[in-house]
């Protein structure tokens, strides 16, 4: 029972990761790795400010507003020098590997004794109490977003990634939506770092390698296991999420060693893939057949 408990708040802390990779990723249609460094930013942030006596609730809102600068610098280093996003973003990680280490002098800060967000007791289970605070949290985000999405900004910022000429023939600076969408995007991130640190009670800067195919991976299961169910790209990113932890906790369940994990995250994420190619491609095939079927 405890592993399930431990699975679905893993699973909600990776969810808000996944909305905010959702909104680069899947809106702005940017591959940012930033998050590899926003996302331990969140964390080092979270523990120098929990352990100085914030309030943890005050700790991860001031944590969603400076996980912004990171994606406001990477959108900024492709819009003013013209570099490739990915390339901005690999640099503006780099950075962030020397900047997380500042932050508290040390790679690896244990948060014991320090008030936390989970610390609140609503029903007696640590376990359940957890869930039930990081499911209010997932579910004011997800309105938040869907919100947003639905504001004359939020569309300006979906065409800004599907038809920037659209944009510029409406008057509207594309990139001007870039730079908010990347911003709001490593917010989320970073907040997901804090709620992931408050949960293990440690913060180490190494916290991000690898989080990006985490979230990668739970929107590419959320749209391929959920695709034929009409369902906000929001929603989506949050159960595959949790699809995704499930998965992955089965499989150390079923005795592969925890020192894999990162490489099951990875074949994980390549076996949808090559799912949706290939499932793409019967498609493509079946339709050729039918066409060439009513020439004849």
């Amino acid at each position: 029972m405890n592993l399930l408990l431990i699975t679905i708040e893993q699973g909600l802390i990776y969810a808000i990761l996944a909305m905010g990779v959702y909104l680069s990723f899947k809106i702005l249609k940017i591959p940012d790795m930033t998050v590899e460094g926003t996302f331990p930013l969140g964390a080092m942030v979270t523990a120098n400010l929990l352990l100085r006596g914030l309030n943890p609730f005050l700790v991860i809102v001031l944590v969603f507003f400076i996980g912004l600068l990171p994606g406001l610098v990477s959108q900024a280093l492709a819009i003013k020098l013209k570099i490739k996003p990915i390339l901005a973003g690999i640099l503006t990680m780099t950075m962030l590997y020397s900047i997380n280490l500042r932050v508290n002098g040390l790679p690896n800060v244990p948060m014991n004794g320090s008030e936390k967000i989970f610390d609140i007791n609503l029903s007696g289970n640590a376990y359940v109490d957890r869930i039930i605070i990081l499911a209010i949290l997932v579910i004011l985000i997800k309105i938040a977003i869907d919100l947003f999405l639905n504001t004359k900004m939020g569309y300006m910022l979906i065409s800004s990634g599907d038809n920037q000429s659209l944009v510029k023939s409406l008057g509207e600076d594309p990139d001007k939506y870039k730079l908010i969408g990347l911003g709001l995007a490593n917010g989320l991130v970073a907040l997901a770092g804090s709620l992931f640190s408050q949960s293990m009670k440690v913060a180490d800067s190494q916290m991000g390698a690898g989080i990006l195919v985490i979230a990668l991976a739970s929107i590419i299961i959320g749209d391929s296991m959920l695709k034929k169910i009409p369902l906000k790209g929001s929603l989506r990113a949050i159960l595959g999420a949790l699809i995704y932890k499930l998965i992955g906790s089965l499989a150390i369940e079923a005795g592969l060693n925890p020192v894999d994990l990162k490489l099951i995250n990875a074949l994980i994420l390549i076996i949808f893939i090559a799912y949706n190619k290939t499932e793409k491609k019967i498609l493509r095939t079946l339709f050729e057949k039918g066409a060439s079927y009513v020439r004849n």
